[in-house]
């Protein structure tokens, strides 16, 4: 039984799609006059939009944070875990600041000491988690496994977390008021300005 001659295609050379044979010189003078192919990704894309196809789906932009021009497939990447400017916390006080500034901030900020409750001793923040587990691998040793032991424990723990809850608070406190204190300066020394202008 033979193919009905609709049903019969050609592949075309320039765009590499699947034709209707009768169609195909028709496509194909219409294809290689106005189609190209993205030296990127690969797609047809009209020759007279090609450059705009390439900046906005391909070309190395800048990243908003750092400036540094990065591939755009590897952007989000780079603001989320690459970028020196991306925003990260410190692990001893959860203050936000820029990543590259994390290293000195942590070297200060990990000297600083709380009282620990179990030991009566001052310890270095970078040293608390060993610490920790040395002084409640002591006092779990010394109380035994009694009941009132473990209330105990939480009570001391409960205890233990406030200095680094107060240092928070603390810390919040001090930023606010600062905010405070830059907004009223600012607003007498505008008053100022203003009171001599009108003179």
């Amino acid at each position: 039984m033979a193919i009905p001659s609709e049903q019969i295609t050609s592949i075309c050379s320039h765009c590499g799609k699947a034709i209707p044979a009768q169609n195909i010189d028709l496509h194909y003078a219409h294809c290689s006059r106005n189609l190209e192919k993205c030296k990127v990704c690969g797609d047809m894309v009209p020759k007279r939009h090609a450059e705009e196809h390439y900046f906005n789906t391909h070309a190395p932009v800048s990243c908003s944070l750092c400036s540094e021009t990065v591939d755009r497939e590897i952007l989000i990447l780079h603001r989320d875990e690459n970028c020196p400017q991306r925003i990260v916390t410190c692990e001893y006080c959860e203050f936000p600041l820029p990543a590259v500034d994390l290293f000195k901030h942590q070297e200060v900020c990990g000297n600083r000491t709380e009282y620990c409750h179990l030991c009566g001793r001052y310890i270095r923040l970078c040293e608390r988690s060993g610490h920790e587990t040395r002084c409640h691998v002591s006092s779990n040793s010394v109380a035994g496994p009694s009941r009132n032991a473990n209330s105990s424990e939480r009570d001391e723990d409960a205890r233990r977390r406030q200095p680094h809850d107060l240092s928070r608070r603390r810390l919040v406190f001090t930023i606010a008021i600062t905010g405070i204190a830059v907004f009223l300066g600012s607003f007498f020394f505008q008053r100022k300005a203003d009171g001599h202008q009108l003179q």
